[in-house]
């Protein structure tokens, strides 16, 4: 053994995770205003106040600090949120995200010096803290150009989270969790921001492949869902989050980095020199069990081990909770469909539930939308069912609002969710 591996293996030996950072213990984010105002600790908490549904219940102005510390209710949590000015400095890489930003937006996130900081701690339901967070953003700076979510490493654009704020829906796991994706070679390593302020470890897959990068980050971002939606931290039990495509059941688990990096070598990116100044505290790279045995005798395998074997639909479990929130939000966007256009460049695709057969199961089934009358329209089944038989696909049926749970527009340029509503003005601006 040489001197460098013996070196290394004796730091290995002594790995242990760093503390939280501030930005994992709690989550930061930064509102960045159009034109700054002066704000003052009266204004800020005056505008809480506005927010429907929240309660200030104390409230005091640490002039040492220039922090405003508001105790608030919301829908019967009790939350602490220090507010504050912050000099500003965009990390270009934070615009690199899902979210679609235009030029204009852009250069005013760039050219913006000062914001403010709101930062709190989240209670056990994840989703209902986010979104009260997106709501003191949006109130506290009602001219927003762009939300900084130091937590995640991103930029959330304004409109996307006006629209958020406004909603009686809270957002989803996507807009808590951002998966990042390193790349050197061929070899990638893709990790998460954003889990840690939810009380649940970081995830990564360490010596991913650039062939699999896509399926991975499908993985992680499953298996992140999945841990925000049971409100626990992961541990070493399996956790049963999909299926394959030849239906072998997907059991992951995951280890501390301290203990993960022992299984793996000659890694390129995510080893110990990589971790000096960060991905050194609570994250945990993804393993694979490959079946019952394994998970009851804890032995585990690397993600590699199903790189053949992902297929072009594996399946992935999405709890009652998550579907139930997708509806919902699907149906209360509902109107945003009608005002699109149906013709060559635009297509529409509603998802329903129907009872299947035995009256008591239901199917989720896509139909494609031919027109539009209040609160129904027609729609044209796109696939064959499985378990109704009185419908085959190409039928058209009139179909309701309240049998909604989830929709698609397909356009030139984007694909556009009930999340992702905002960019519906992208396609008005084309037509104009």
């Amino acid at each position: 053994m040489g001197i460098f591996n013996f070196l290394k293996n004796k730091e290995l030996e002594e790995l242990k995770e760093m503390p939280l950072e501030y930005w994992e213990e709690n989550s930061y984010m930064i509102a960045l205003p159009d034109k700054i105002e002066e704000w003052t600790p009266e204004l800020i908490v005056s505008r809480i106040k506005e927010i429907k549904g929240v309660e200030v219940l104390e409230d005091e102005y640490l002039d040492k600090e220039r922090t405003v510390k508001v105790k608030l209710k919301y829908d019967d949590g009790i939350y602490e949120v220090g507010i504050m000015p912050h000099p500003f400095n965009l990390y270009e890489f934070y615009l690199n995200n899902v979210y679609y930003f235009t030029e204009e937006e852009k250069e005013k996130i760039r050219n913006t010096h000062l914001g403010m900081t709101i930062y709190m701690h989240y209670l056990d339901d994840s989703k209902k803290s986010f979104h009260l967070q997106l709501k003191l953003a949006a109130s506290v700076v009602p001219d927003l150009v762009g939300l900084v979510d130091e937590s995640a490493e991103r930029v959330l654009p304004a409109r996307w989270v006006k629209l958020a704020a406004s909603s009686k829906i809270t957002p989803g796991p996507n807009d808590i969790v951002n998966v990042q994706v390193v790349t050197l070679k061929d070899e990638a390593w893709i990790h998460t921001h954003g889990l840690s302020r939810c009380g649940i470890t970081e995830l990564e897959i360490l010596k991913s492949d650039r062939s699999n990068i896509e399926n991975h980050c499908n993985l992680l971002m499953a298996y992140a869902s999945y841990l925000i939606d049971k409100k626990v931290n992961s541990s070493e039990t399996s956790s049963y989050i999909g299926l394959l495509a030849n239906h072998n059941p997907i059991l992951v688990t995951c280890r501390s980095w301290t203990i993960a990096l022992k299984e793996y070598n000659k890694l390129k990116l995510g080893d110990i020199e990589d971790r000096r100044n960060g991905h050194n505290s609570r994250t945990s790279p993804i393993f694979i069990y490959k079946n019952e045995e394994d998970s009851n005798n804890k032995i585990i395998s690397k993600v590699s081990i199903y790189n053949d074997l992902w297929g072009n639909n594996p399946i992935y479990f999405v709890s009652n909770a998550e579907t139930d929130r997708m509806s919902k939000l699907a149906r209360e966007r509902f109107d945003y469909l009608k005002k699109v256009p149906l013709n060559e460049d635009t297509m529409i695709l509603v998802k329903i539930a129907l009872k299947v057969n035995d009256g008591k199961d239901l199917e989720h089934i896509w139909f494609e939308v031919l027109e539009f009358k209040d609160n129904k329209f027609k729609g044209r089944l796109t696939q064959e069912p499985y378990g109704i038989c009185n419908i085959k696909m190409g039928d058209e049926i009139w179909l309701s609002k309240e049998e909604i749970t989830d929709w698609e527009i397909y356009a030139t340029r984007f694909k556009i969710s009930p999340g992702n509503v905002y960019l519906l003005e992208e396609i008005e601006n084309e037509r104009k």
